[in-house]
Parts: structure tokens; sequence; C-alpha cells
């Protein structure tokens, strides 16, 4: 019977009545909802881990125990039976701090039904236990269906079913055109027939290099015995192999099969990404999204059985010192907190909870039904995942043979595992929030924010003065809307106001497109500079302008401030926010970009001056040699036939060239 408590979900002093079985916990609230299902080795003891303060608790689990009034137990004799129970909660009640896997649907596989006399090769989405060969899976059933007609077209197997094959009188259509021989009603060799179903076999199992290579023995035997008939049937055979093979990728060297996942988080939620590899190739792959569902934004795993230390960066945050456990706790949650303000989106470890999430996945994600393959690739440890766990020998159970859950191994593996983390990105980015219009709503504007366009200037103590401009469309850069414009008329005269304005003055003359924002780096100086020649052009009230001060410029400051036309203070924006990272983004790609290509004139400049200094070499000869090599090194080793062959130098100021570069190297 459930165990209850409907003052406080759990108290020290009521520990005691919870039993040190294996089981599975549920959380309550209020009106008896499920908030969160969890299993445990020893229930007293899991429960316990709850009972402590909640500074000491990670932020999503503090959500969780706040709401929750009550808590259930179930008990069970194995943990096996907790972890089946659990999933089986997890999928009827779908609590609101789980991860839930609403994609129930069983993907398409081969199915080759090996016991009969004539086998056929068939679709299906349900593995049994029947003796049958399986292959797949294969996400998109239409990319399934036509593979099959490849199939057929290749290797002419039977079509019908059995019933219509037992009782068919006369051959079907698919025979007069060429894509069955008819066993049902011609005498056809079954050692013919089993020849060409080991053949699909060993195509469909990826031993395609060693069917080509038998094949091609076989047409050269028919060719020799003058079988030219035969000698064309294996030659189109073979076409068609090759060309299908050509759309297959080739990841492991090996022939078995694999699972690759990958698992990342941010405070969106968490992405996780699934690679089917099937006999060393890349067949497929399948990705996932949940949200964070609370006004903390904490990440789901953090709800799941642990997850109660942070880390940042990729490194773990847990540093062995003197301190007492609380103070550690306290700088982990700060951690943590700092992390999910920055909005990284970054690999799930262990110790985030990432095992405890990959364990309900996989229990979940690999039902009775399902094809599992014979070792699975996870991108983060999971405690005891060998062959010995509750959960491989779950798998292995539902399987019918061994199930590995391993970490990577291999260079080969890792790169998978990028790959799977990469696809695991992708899908964090369709859920993403709409910048565009997160941006309008922060600076106040009227329409939503798609091109942005960031200027800075740069210059060494007045000279070189330069001012960059970098393009940003949908929240991507455009690099060929990338400019950079020099400035000799303002060469000593420190002005980056004057900069700005003479940029703007050029920018307005270029013409649309248009930027839904110009972003300025600097502080209300510079907005002002810009401002007045926008609104002598009439643009004031067109363009949308912002400039934004880097911290410390201000007395006292800490964060990064944005100022816009018309407020002496800066805008409202939080510490942390996605819109303002976003802004702190693109003027630090302002930033850079300008600098680079004003140290890149610094010191072509100075290289002009080398070259200059040969005698008969001017500033076109110059320009010249640049077009055509890349820094003064390579001119200095190109022969002289070389540099005579050059357009418009001419055989002295090429040797003028030669001799001089080589008497001051």
């Amino acid at each position: 019977m459930p165990n209850h408590d409907h003052k406080k979900p759990i108290e020290t002093r009521s520990l005691e009545k919870y039993p040190e079985s294996p089981g599975v916990y549920l959380f309550k609230d209020a009106k008896g909802r499920i908030l969160y299902v969890g299993k445990a080795k020893n229930l007293r003891r899991r429960l316990g881990s709850y009972v402590r303060p909640p500074t000491q608790l990670p932020l999503k689990t503090r959500a969780m125990v706040a709401r929750s009034t009550a808590v259930d137990t179930l008990c069970t004799t194995t943990e096996k039976e907790a972890l089946l129970l659990e999933s089986s909660l997890i999928k009827k009640h779908r609590p609101r701090y789980n991860i839930c896997l609403r994609d129930d649907k069983q993907y398409v596989l081969f199915k080759l039904d090996t016991q009969a006399d004539y086998p056929r090769l068939t679709l299906t989405r349900k593995v049994r236990k029947d003796g049958a060969l399986y292959y797949g899976p294969f996400i998109s059933s239409q990319a399934a269906r036509q593979t099959l007609k490849a199939i057929h077209r290749l290797f002419k197997l039977r079509r019908c079913k059995d019933t219509v094959f037992r009782n068919r009188v006369r051959p079907c259509l698919y025979h007069h055109i060429g894509q069955c021989r008819a066993p049902c009603v011609l005498d056809v060799s079954p050692e013919d027939y089993a020849d060409m179903v080991r053949r699909v076999r060993m195509f469909l199992g990826g031993r395609s290099r060693e069917l080509v290579t038998t094949l091609n023995q076989l047409m050269q035997e028919h060719s020799l015995l003058l079988e030219y008939e035969k000698a064309a049937e294996i030659r189109d055979l073979l076409k068609g192999i090759r060309q299908t093979l050509e759309r297959q990728v080739v990841v492991l060297p090996d022939e078995l099969d694999r699972d690759v996942i990958g698992l990342v988080w941010n405070e969106q939620g968490v992405g996780l990404s699934i690679l089917f590899i099937r006999q060393g190739r890349l067949l497929d792959g399948k990705s996932f999204f949940w949200p964070a569902v609370d006004e903390t934004r904490q990440p789901l795993q953090d709800s799941m059985n642990g997850g109660d230390i942070a880390s940042e960066g990729g490194e773990m945050a847990l540093v062995e010192t003197d301190e007492c456990p609380e103070t550690k706790q306290n700088k982990k949650q700060n951690k943590m907190e700092k992390g999910h303000e920055r909005g990284m989106v970054r690999e799930l470890d262990e110790e985030e909870g990432g095992g405890d999430m990959l364990e309900s996945f996989l229990v979940q994600f690999y039902g009775p039904e399902r094809f599992i393959p014979e070792r699975i690739i996870l991108p983060v440890h999971v405690p005891g995942a060998e062959e010995n766990t509750t959960v491989a020998q779950l798998l292995s159970e539902r399987r019918g043979a061994v199930v590995r859950l391993a970490a990577a191994r291999g260079d080969a593996e890792r790169r998978l595992v990028e790959m799977a983390q990469a696809n695991a990105r992708e899908i964090m980015k369709h859920h993403e929030p709409n910048l565009a219009g997160l941006l309008a709503e922060a600076l106040h504007l009227s329409a939503p924010v798609r091109r942005i366009e960031a200027v800075d200037v740069s210059h060494l103590s007045g000279q070189g003065v330069r001012v960059g401009m970098v393009v940003f469309e949908d929240g991507r850069p455009i690099s060929e809307d990338y400019r950079i414009h020099a400035m000799p008329e303002l060469e000593g005269t420190h002005d980056d106001y004057l900069a700005l304005a003479h940029w703007a003055e050029r920018r307005i003359e270029a013409g649309p497109p248009w930027p839904d924002l110009l972003l300025i780096d600097g502080g209300l100086g510079q907005l002002g500079a810009v401002l007045r020649v926008c609104a002598k052009a009439g643009l004031d009230q067109t363009w949308n302008l912002a400039a934004m001060a880097k911290a410390g410029r201000r007395g006292g400051e800490l964060e990064d401030k944005v100022f816009r036309p018309g407020r002496k203070n800066p805008m409202p924006l939080r510490p942390g926010s996605k819109e303002l990272l976003f802004l702190q983004q693109i003027r630090d790609a302002a930033h850079r970009f300008v600098i680079s290509r004003q140290r890149q004139a610094r010191r072509r400049k100075a290289l002009d001056t080398r070259l200059e200094a040969i005698p008969g070499v001017g500033p076109k000869t110059a320009r010249l040699l640049w077009d055509r090599y890349p820094d003064i090194e390579s001119i200095a080793r190109a022969p002289l036939e070389e540099l005579t062959t050059l357009p418009g130098l001419g055989a002295d100021r090429a040797r003028r060239v030669y001799e001089g570069l080589r008497t001051r190297t």
C-alpha cells in the first residue's frame, strides 16, 4: 500500500516510515497531481536526499519540492522492477518535472523472413522474436519504401503475402516486368533463390564490398563461358548496387550496429540527438527537445535523481578544499545560476543529472518492440554502465542478446558523439526565443529587428583611422556585407566622433538596405555624432539607433549599458538577458573586425615603405606585387623569371625588385 504524508512532502523525523527496499516514489501537489516520479534502490535513503536546506538543492528540485505536498511510495522486489514501473508511470501520467518521451512512434524496419522456403522482404514497425532478420531503423518511411523498391528491382524477391503465395495460379505483374521470379507458380530452384537472399542479406548487412567483389567474379565467369545475357544481368545489378552505396556514408570500418547519443542543455531546456549506425554506416538520426517548465528556467535534468553538483564550461565545479560542505554547495549553486544567466549551451555531464536522464530516456526509448543495437554510445558516464547494470540487463532482455552501454572508444566514435552533440545543439536553436521580437520589445521599437549593422572606430594615436561595419541578419553574420572605411583626411585628429560622422555620411550615400537597428560602439557622445548626421539627412525618424558602452566607462558600472536617442539613462536591459548578450556579441564582432583591418593596414603600410625604398619602385609597382603575393617574404623568394612575367612590371623593374629585396634580406 502507498505511504502518504500530506503535511510536508518529507520531514526528517518521518523518514523512518519509508522502507529501505527498492521502489518508486511520487511527488504530488495539493490537488493530487503527480509532479515527479523517481526510482531508487533504497527508498528511505533516496528520499532523505531531499531533506536538506533549500540552498543545497538544485533550482529545479527546489521548485518541485516547494510545490509538493505529499509523497507516495510503491515498493518493488528488485531495482529492475522499479525501473520498469518508473517508466510506466512516466508514460501514463507525464509528470511536469520528468523527462517524458512523447514520441512513441516505432520507426520503420526491414524484415526478412528467413524461415520461409522463399523469403520475402517487407517493412515493419515492430520487432518480434520470430526468427526473422531486422534491419534499420529508418526515420523516414518514404525513404524506406524507396529503398525497398530499389532492392526489389535489384534482387527480384517475391512480394506477395504467404496466403496469396500459396493460392496463386499464375504469375503477377511484377514477374512480367522483370522484378520477380514468380516462385509461387514457376519452377524456381530453392538454391538459386537462397543465393539471391544471401546477396540481399549482404547488401542490407553492410557487407557491400564483399558483395560487389563476389558479383564481379561471377560476371567474369559468365563472360568466359559466353553466357553474355547472365553477365549483362549481373552488370546491371552491380550498377544499381554502386548507385545505392554512393548515397550511404561510411563512418566506421567495422560492421557493428551502434546508436550514438548526444545531450546538451541551456536555460531553455534540454536537447538530445541519437544517430543510428548500422554495419558501420550512418543510416539516420532523431532529435528531441524538452523545454524548461519552471519560472526558474532551470534545465530539466536537475529534476532527475541527483544532479546537485554544477559544472561550468565543461569542467567539473567540484574542487577539493577545506571549506565546509555548505560553503562548497553555495559556490556550486552560484556557478550554476551564473551559467544559466549567460545562456550557454553545453554538454551535460553525469554530475548534473545527465546519467539519470539518460537512464530514463533509454528505458522509455528502447521499448520491447523497438530494434536495439548491440552497443549504445553515451555522451556521459552512467554509473556502472557495464553489462551487469539494471538498464543494460533490461535492454539485453528486450533485445535477446547482450547490449553494452559505454562511452566513446577511439577517435571515430568520439567524432560520432561530437556529431550527435552538434545535432542536439541544432535542435536547441530551433527552440530559441525570437531575438528579433525580444530586441524590439527591450529597445521599445515598433517593428522586429532582423537586420543589425554595428559600427566601431579604430586608430593608433590618431594614425591609420579605420571605421568598420559588420552586419547581422536573423541572428547570423552576413560577412559579404562587412565594410571597412579608411579615413585619411582624419589622420592625427584623435576624433572618434568626427570619424563616425564621416562614416554615417558615406553609409547614407550607399543607400538601402537600411538597418532595422544601427548599433554604435560607444556612449551618448558617439550616439549623438551619428544622430546629427541622420537628422541632417532626414533619417533620424527612420533609422533606429543605439549605442553600447562597455562596462567601466562610467564610474562604478559593472555591466555594459545601451543608450537610445532621447534618453539620458540607459535602457533597462537585465544583465545576462538574451537580448543584451546578443547585442554584446554583435558589438564585439564589430570591434574585432575593425581592429584586425586596422592592424593589417599598418602592416601593409610598413611593407609598402620597404618596397618603395627600392630605387625605381613606387606605389603602383608595390600594388602590382601585393596583388600577386601574400607577403614580402614570398616576393623575396620569387625567382626573377616569375617576376618578369607579371603584367605591367617589366624586365628592368623586376630585376631591381629581385636584387633590391635580396640586398636588404
